[in-house]
């Protein structure tokens, strides 16, 4: 078994995809209208569905926003310089939450931005060599 994806809901599917390629270096992997359904999803990510985990970006197009549920945390992305990241992040026109630094309480730097809809996305500095 393995996680296959995560799904959000975005109200703005344009906007959403153009900071997941731009801000964040991922790649569009599949979309699919359901005209019936009036819906669009969206596969995000940084490899192939078959061998990483993507984001599921879902658009119902009758929807212009989705409030923040209290149970969802946030995305973690790890990096190889967190810094960086949020540097691309801005230049980009992203918005920046936490620099990058140390973490409370801990030694691993990490760094908090905000996707178009407000979602959270941590950047984690990979220490070493990259994991398998």
């Amino acid at each position: 078994m393995r996680i296959a994806h995560t799904m959000i809901r975005v109200a703005d599917l344009d906007r959403s995809l153009r900071f997941y390629e731009n801000a964040l270096g991922m790649r569009v992997l599949r979309r699919t209208d359901y005209p019936d359904g009036r819906f669009t999803l969206a596969f995000v990510g940084y490899g192939d569905e078959r061998d990483t985990a993507v984001l599921e970006l879902t658009h119902n197009w009758d929807t212009a926003s989705y409030e923040m549920g209290t149970g969802f945390g946030h995305i973690a992305i790890e990096v190889a310089d967190a810094a960086a990241a949020c540097a691309q992040v801005a230049t980009a026109g992203g918005r920046v939450t936490r620099p990058a630094g140390p973490m409370k309480h801990g030694t691993t730097v990490i760094a908090f931005v905000e996707d178009p809809d407000g979602y959270k996305i941590e950047f984690i500095e990979r220490h070493g060599p990259r994991r398998a």
